[in-house]
């Protein structure tokens, strides 16, 4: 998952390959809820492992529930459905996690105790006072501790003798099918003597969650009556029990990203389209009528149980003018597929976008724009207008803490301009899809990953300043210099020692370095050889190996198979020259050999290793010395290479310096992340 301030994706072209899915947003923390109340354990397979889902389970644990993770699986003791009657206030941080605020504030509404439910600022910004004017109507006690209407919320116990079950309980249906679904979820708890009617005042929108609630609440042994979409009836004597086993559907929103990729990007690598897995024609979840809506704008999608094949079909894609209030988190895909239409595409009864995690109809307009397009709003609608091969426009997109804004604007990427995207705060893709940048960039490729690469002479501190580089870019790492040196080491417990008569057979054995960089370690073949391999000697090893030709050759097409999306940092020497002579940013770092002696030997002496500064120097300066005159790529700085001297800069400084080169390489604003 990226936690940089910003993550910049270069031009996309094609995408091909396989996708499998997290588990549904909306099923797992419906699930981990029923699980909850029910009479029982229940075993939860394939639950998102997200933001959301996670102060879901902190908050049932602080219930009282017995929950035993295991990977993607998890087991739950239910309360069966008896009140947790605590007497001291129990304070519940629900973030923005609406499919948690909604559900739980009518449960613990019924479930006798005193509660606080709070959360994110935004989230004290999602309207909940009609799901709260529907339980006082039944009788239940709930405070708002800031603004009418709106969590936070104090909640206080309630004897169910005394609650109001004699009329049908009325709730708006026009604002947040979640308000319907709270009251579906937890009404059972209080239906032990007479069958409990809810009433929908107004039209229902998002009825496929409806829908997904109903379902699972039969799965749960709730079997509510439904009277079309305006009268639900739960039947007296209702109790929740656990089905044992039950398996969580991929979800079919974050299915809308992969399948607009098969239908914008061109096959790539010899393969068509996209395979996604862990969702198909027979789910219960309404997005994935998304399906319908990409084939009306041209792709080609078929579908089976439990899998979409989707791939590009008419192109430029059709316009589309969509009631898209049956899939509202999906819809905001076709916002960016209409990018490519042969005319301008509407999306209307979307009023509930402007009650979500951000207000989704401003959001999207603005960072439309951004991108170049001509967009108009309404209260309910969006109307989005093509844009032109040459009217393309590089954009910072904000993503307003906002999940779908992040994936949906991850496809600009896709644009025939060539133009970069950047994607502000990535990290909030974590609400669903923790790992959905790691997934797309496994399916897609581009025309040139970006590098940046960081050369110069031994101890100069290329490693510590390309590794941080690295982190705040949220882009691969390469230490080459570990290359050589543990090809010198794999050389020495070969016996070889790094002599001509031995190149050939060093140079099959680097050519097969069973070698990982993970987490600032280097592993060879899941050993961890990082300390064996920065000693002296092994230093030394390192430099007499990479003297040799064919040592070299082996090592090339390893080092240019670290060039991986979303790009990378290349730490060594000759990058800039040999390596990646096309980089984007090429920095030469120096310092004094006096300098670059005494950090050595703080390093040195850190680890309980002796050394003395004035042979530190020495051996230093032998070595820049056998570096700079070797006759096979004498060490030296690229033409365009940018040069650092460090020697009087901290390693924050120096950062901040190889940042802003990287800024000045970009057609962005200048945001460069805080060291």
């Amino acid at each position: 998952m990226f936690s940089t301030a910003f993550l910049d994706l270069p031009p996309l072209t094609g995408a091909s390959g396989t996708v499998r899915l997290p588990g549904s947003k909306s099923i797992s923390n419906r699930v981990l809820l029923l699980a909850a109340l029910a009479s029982g354990t229940t075993t939860i397979h394939d639950v998102l492992d997200s933001d959301d889902t996670r102060v879901m389970l902190d908050a049932l644990r602080a219930l009282g529930c017995g929950i035993e993770p295991e990977g993607s699986v998890v087991r739950i003791a239910g309360l069966g459905g008896r009140p947790i009657g605590n007497t001291a206030l129990l304070e519940l941080f629900l973030g923005n996690a609406g499919t948690a605020m909604r559900p739980l504030t009518a449960a613990l509404s019924l479930l006798g105790g005193e509660f606080e439910l709070s959360g994110v600022p935004r989230m004290h910004e999602r309207p909940i006072g009609d799901l709260v004017d529907a339980l006082t109507q039944l009788g239940c006690r709930i405070d708002y501790l800031g603004n009418p209407g709106y969590p936070p919320l104090r909640i206080h116990p309630v004897d169910h003798a005394a609650l109001v079950l004699d009329a049908p309980i009325r709730v708006r249906g026009d604002v947040s099918s979640q308000f319907l679904t709270a009251l579906l979820l937890a009404l059972p708890l209080a239906s032990s003597l007479r069958d409990i009617v809810i009433e929908v005042v107004g039209e229902l929108i998002s009825k496929p969650y409806i829908e997904i609630t109903l379902n699972l609440l039969a799965r749960f042994g709730i079997a509510v009556r439904r009277d079309g979409w305006e009268r639900f009836t739960i039947p007296a004597g209702s109790s929740y029990r656990s089905p044992g086993d039950i398996h969580v559907e991929a979800d079919a929103s974050s299915a809308s990203y992969f399948i607009a990729l098969g239908a914008i990007a061109t096959d790539a690598g010899g393969h068509a389209g996209i395979r996604i897995e862990g969702v198909g024609a027979d789910s219960i979840q309404g997005d994935i009528r998304f399906v319908e809506a990409a084939r009306q704008m041209g792709a080609q999608v078929d579908s089976g149980p439990n899998w979409l094949d989707v791939r590009r079909g008419a192109w430029p894609l059709q316009a589309i003018d969509l009631d898209a209030n049956h899939i509202p988190d999906a819809a905001m895909t076709l916002a960016v597929m209409a990018l490519h239409a042969d005319g301008p595409s509407t999306l209307r009864n979307i009023a509930s976008w402007r009650v979500k995690e951000t207000d989704r109809i401003d959001a999207m307009a603005n960072e439309l724009r951004k991108l170049g397009a001509t967009v108009e709003t309404g209260q309910d609608f969006i109307r989005v207008f093509p844009l032109a091969p040459a009217g393309w426009q590089p954009a910072s997109i904000r993503t307003y803490d906002d999940h779908r804004v992040a994936m949906c604007f991850s496809l600009a990427a896709f644009n025939p301009a060539r133009v970069p995207v950047r994607i502000l705060d990535p990290h909030c893709v974590a609400k669903t899809f923790p790992e959905y940048f790691e997934t797309l960039f496994s399916v897609v490729e581009a025309p040139e990953v970006p590098v940046i690469c960081i050369d110069g002479p031994t101890a100069s501190g290329k490693g510590t300043l390309a590794a941080e580089v690295a982190r705040l870019l949220g882009y691969h790492y390469l230490d080459s210099g570990s290359l050589y040196r543990v090809t010198g080491l794999a050389a020495r417990r070969a016996g070889l020692g790094a002599e001509a008569p031995n190149e050939a057979r060093i140079a099959a054995l680097a050519a097969a370095l069973p070698l990982q960089f993970t987490e600032g370690k280097v592993l060879l073949a899941g050993e961890d050889v990082s300390d064996a391999i920065r000693t002296e000697a092994a230093g030394m090893d390192a430099s007499r190996v990479s003297a040799l030709p064919a040592v070299r050759e082996a090592l090339l097409a390893l080092q240019q198979r670290f060039r991986r999306l979303p790009g990378l940092v290349a730490d060594g020497r000759d990058m800039g020259t040999v390596v990646f002579p096309d980089a984007s940013l090429k920095v030469f770092l120096t310092a004094h050999a006096a300098q670059r002696a005494e950090r050595r030997h703080k390093q040195l002496i850190s680890k309980g290793i002796s050394a003395t500064l004035d042979s530190l120097r020495s051996d230093l300066e032998a070595r820049d010395a056998r570096d700079a005159s070797r006759s096979v790529a004498p060490l030296k700085p690229a033409q365009d290479a940018r040069h650092l001297d460090n020697s009087e800069l901290s390693i924050e400084q120096s950062i901040e310096q190889v940042l802003n080169w990287w800024q000045q390489t970009q057609p962005f604003e200048p945001a460069a992340p805080s060291v």
